[in-house]
């Protein structure tokens, strides 16, 4: 499964850099799977261009937050990057009401519960940003 790293929200764009990555290397290379490419299309978001990247040391030092989908997910990302020393890491419904790992579509089939959970802790990270004066 993808690491989710950050989100964008259209009129704070500007404010994010955001990036998907993979804590294997099994799809890299590889285009967005058929059914996540559906969804997404289907609430108006492109990912013709968009190629799997494998997660690398480096990039605990470029990002703020760095969201992962489920538990094995955290720590495959600690182990690339030698730890969290800055408490970077964490999963992505953390900060949900019913914390939880989000299930992998690619075992489940069902990309619109996928989606709905990514969204509410997408809503979830922009409501604690807002609310810390993150941004």
């Amino acid at each position: 499964m993808s690491v989710w790293v950050i989100f964008a929200v259209r009129q704070w764009q500007n404010r994010f850099l955001v990036a998907s990555a993979a804590t294997s290397g099994e799809e890299v290379g590889n285009g967005v799977h058929r059914g996540t490419r559906n969804k997404l299309k289907e609430v108006g978001i492109d990912t013709s261009q968009k190629r799997a990247v494998q997660l690398k040391r480096e990039d605990y030092n470029r990002y703020d937050y760095i969201l992962g989908m489920e538990q094995s997910n955290l720590a495959s990302m600690e182990r690339i990057f030698g730890g969290d020393k800055e408490g970077k890491v964490m999963r992505l419904l953390k900060l949900s009401d019913k914390p939880r790992d989000i299930a992998d579509p690619w075992y489940t089939g069902d990309f619109n519960k996928t989606y709905e959970d990514v969204y509410e802790g997408c809503e979830l990270l922009l409501a604690y940003l807002c609310k810390e004066n993150k941004i």
